[in-house]
């Protein structure tokens, strides 16, 4: 019965030390051991895997028990969605139509290689637009190269 005077943190301590007092539930005396089980080999799919699952039966039956379960064909059968059954490692080159594609999409967004253009016939050669300060940029290199100075 509770007191009124008596805060959260005090009755809950007095409970507890009062529990000890109290009269331990009946236990059994002797552990309860494991059902008699069939045995693994003997298992089909049809087979009732219940009594393999409970916590008092050795981990070495369980696992023999799953093991036949999942030997069974039906849970062998891949349904086409796993991303990872592909064997990655062996390339597939690329068709030559593809090719041919990615060239032409290459030289419409980019325009033709230096070599294009230097084999392609031109009425004039334009010269390439340089940044300022980049033909003295070109000179001091240069310049580093006779001395022996480079790098």
């Amino acid at each position: 019965m509770a007191r009124d005077d008596e805060d959260f943190l005090r009755r809950w301590s007095r409970r507890k030390l009062d529990a000890p007092a109290k009269a331990p539930a009946a236990a059994p005396a002797v552990p309860a051991e494991a059902p008699p089980l069939p045995s693994p080999e003997s298992l089909t799919f049809e087979s009732d895997f219940r009594a393999f699952m409970q916590s008092k039966v050795a981990e070495g039956v369980k696992r023999a028990a799953l093991k036949k379960l999942f030997a069974d064909p039906r849970f062998n059968v891949m349904d086409g969605l796993d991303v990872y059954i592909d064997d990655y490692s062996k390339d597939s080159p690329i068709p030559p139509e593809m090719l041919a594609q990615l060239q032409h999409s290459r030289s419409t967004l980019f325009g033709r290689k230096e070599q294009d253009k230097t084999e392609a016939p031109a009425s004039e050669p334009q010269p390439l637009a340089q940044a300022p300060g980049a033909e003295e940029a070109g000179e001091k290199e240069e310049k580093k190269e006779d001395d022996g100075t480079a790098g």
